[in-house]
């Protein structure tokens, strides 16, 4: 098992624009939800006219705008490889 250190930065101006490192993949996108797979655990940000503005697997970077209401994580063991999405959320 490796020991690597999970690092995240979640940065939130204004609540409309939202930059987060640390992002393995995106799962589901709406105006509404976001559901991102990151570092920590699966992220579910909530909102009114969210816009994925970028998202870059080399960086690990997401980029959101829109009206922020929330941010929600799920437990950290969300991110085991080898489970498949349905797995992840209904956990």
């Amino acid at each position: 098992m490796e020991n690597i250190t999970k690092m995240q930065n979640v940065i939130l101006e204004n609540r409309n624009r939202l930059n987060i490192t640390g992002v393995e993949d995106v799962l589901s996108f709406d105006e509404q939800t976001i559901t991102a797979l990151t570092t920590l655990g699966l992220l579910i940000i909530k909102g009114n006219d969210l816009h994925l503005n970028q998202f870059s697997l080399e960086t690990t970077e997401l980029s959101i705008e829109g009206e922020i209401i929330s941010l929600q994580y799920n437990d950290k063991q969300t991110s085991r490889k080898g489970e498949n999405l349905f797995t992840k959320i209904f956990k």
